[in-house]
């Protein structure tokens, strides 16, 4: 642990010198921390290394737009149950048989070239959407039509009420008039965004980005005026931005987490528990995946292996909480958790038993190096991490060395963001270690429809988005079609369909439940009023929560 620590301090010296170098070349005049004016907001979202220009808020190695520059037709709030708020849209509604939705637009709203937005550029993106496998990571299957500028319907060929938090809050809008010029859209990577958000791009570097407030914006321009997003060499670069004032947002553990406001003088923190934190494995054989995770004892045995109160303790500082090995939320969600697993959370505490249970079934046999193998191969994996992870760093190498005390190797690989994306997309690795996103609502399905139906896999060397794990199951398919066509109200009806997922989640176990993530932000609230608290969660607070963190630009003030 303290090697660790002690090689990441020296990465940081280099990361931070960096960072002084774009504030001073960019800062954009005036004073105070955060190392830009006063209305110019600095944010660090854990990007390492240099930026790679890609804002098509389709793409899976985007870096920013959804939310600021492209927007959705309305926010769903995803830290608490309330009303949408409209943002391209005013109005929605449902027919009985939730076959038609139907949606009205703003009538004010332009492009940030000039031109006016309409229902037209609604329909083109939806038709967008359905025709490009790799930009449908929901599986949208709907038909829709201009009713006339200013609304649009939506028909399906079955009931399908839970489409609409994703179609109405995760469909980022793009102009007709430029896009219908890209020959492959979800390839593009947008080097000059027209969208009708609240901000525009105002300039491109590979160490730094900065957003400008839309002027023209049809809910009046905010009040912040510029968002700089910097890149930085990781977590513990971050934490020494933070003490020396030169970034004002960061989403990630700094030292001593409990102690922001004496620690770093001037800032807040808040932790909101939301996103699985969970070893991504490349699971299935049958999509073109290799090596001894594609096995589902070796998978649940790396499940009942991990000391998780350890691993929450050394890489998390003891924000993280339990996790259900079926993926609903255990709080939130704890209406709908399943009776029939055979876990409701993960055990906190390891079962090296069970582990060699599972191994031995599965032919596996001890060597004299404490290491099981098969058929003559050792049961060694690859964990491919972002450099710069901290967290995510410790809690590999605590795995490996709780794993090796059941005979699993488990070797970290630090990489770059850019590439443990690439990798991630094409499924080009044993195992890595992300998180899973909640949907555009607080409900699980999402989650489910995300990472694990059919429709939204690929063979290895091609882009899923987001079934990175490449999972497919038919019965997991037919419960979530079956979700789909029941009204969202109807949780009795929609009850043994969530229990048939999280069975067949669990039996299967393609992405290893580790944590969820108790998600912590360190804000700047002497520079900047306005920011979510616990008693007003207007969004989800992680800068890199898309479009959640568009709302918390639109609503930050400089403070006076």
């Amino acid at each position: 642990m303290s090697r660790f620590r002690s090689e990441s301090r020296r990465v940081s010296i280099a990361g931070a010198m960096a960072l002084g170098l774009v504030l001073t070349g960019c800062s954009g005049g005036g004073g105070g921390a955060g190392g830009g004016g006063s209305d110019t907001l600095v944010a660090y979202t854990g990007q390492s290394g240099d930026y790679q220009i890609n804002f098509n808020p389709y793409s899976p190695t985007v870096i920013d737009g959804p939310g600021t520059i492209f927007e959705p037709l309305f926010f769903y709030n995803i830290a608490r149950k309330e009303q949408p708020k409209p943002r391209l849209g005013t109005a929605f509604s449902w027919n009985k048989e939730g076959t038609e939705l139907s949606i009205s637009l703003r009538s004010d709203a332009k492009w940030s070239d000039g031109q006016q937005f309409t229902a037209d550029d609604v329909v083109f993106t939806l038709d967008m959407i359905r025709k490009n496998p790799g930009m449908n990571g929901a599986g949208y299957n709907g038909t829709a039509k201009a009713v006339d500028a200013t609304h649009v319907k939506i028909t399906f060929d079955k009931p399908s009420f839970s489409d609409g938090p994703q179609i109405l809050g995760k469909s980022w809008i793009v102009p007709k008039h430029i896009w219908s010029k890209k020959a492959k859209p979800a390839e593009d990577v947008v080097k000059e965004p027209v969208g009708t958000g609240p901000f525009k791009l105002a300039e491109f570097k590979p160490q730094a980005f900065t957003l400008e407030a839309n002027e023209d914006y049809y809910g009046g321009a905010p009040a912040l005026k510029k968002v700089r997003f910097v890149a930085l060499s990781g977590n513990q670069s971050a934490a020494d931005a933070l003490k020396a004032g030169q970034i004002d947002w960061f989403t990630g553990p700094v030292p001593d987490i409990q102690n922001v406001e004496k620690n770093y003088p001037g800032y807040k923190a808040i932790t909101v528990p939301m996103n699985q934190m969970a070893l991504f494995t490349c699971s299935s054989t049958e999509l073109g995946c290799s090596g001894p995770q594609t096995d589902p004892a070796v998978r649940k045995a790396i499940y009942y292996a991990l000391d998780r109160t350890q691993l929450n303790a050394l890489a998390f500082e003891n924000t993280a909480s339990e996790i259900s090995p079926g993926f609903a939320l255990p709080e939130r969600d704890k209406a709908v958790v399943s009776s029939k697993l055979t876990d409701r959370t993960a055990p906190m505490n390891p079962s090296t038993d069970k582990a060699d249970d599972l191994l031995k079934s599965a032919g596996y046999a001890k060597g004299s190096d404490g290491i099981y193998a098969k058929d003559g191969k050792k049961l060694a994996l690859t964990v491919k991490v972002v450099s710069g992870w901290t967290d995510y760093i410790t809690a590999v190498n605590t795995m490996a060395e709780q794993l090796k005390k059941a005979g699993i190797k488990l070797t970290a690989q630090q990489v770059s963001w850019n590439e443990w994306s690439d990798a991630r997309g094409r499924g080009q690795y044993q195992l890595l270690i992300d998180s899973l996103n909640q949907g555009p609502a607080p409900d699980p399905y999402y989650l489910y429809s995300y990472f694990f139906s059919s429709k939204t896999t690929a063979p290895v060397g091609e882009t899923a988005n987001p079934n990175f794990a490449r999972f497919k199951n038919a019965e997991v398919d037919d419960a979530l079609n079956a979700l789909k066509a029941i009204d969202p109200q109807d949780t009795a009806a929609r009850q043994p369909y969530y229990d048939t997922v999280q069975a067949e989640i669990e039996k299967s176990m393609p992405y290893i439940p580790v944590l969820t993530g108790g998600t912590t932000s360190e804000y700047n609230a002497r520079k900047f009023t306005g920011w979510p608290s616990e008693d007003n969660l207007y969004a989800f607070p992680a800068v890199w929560g898309r479009p959640d963190y568009s709302q918390i630009y639109m609503t930050l003030k400089p403070a006076k």
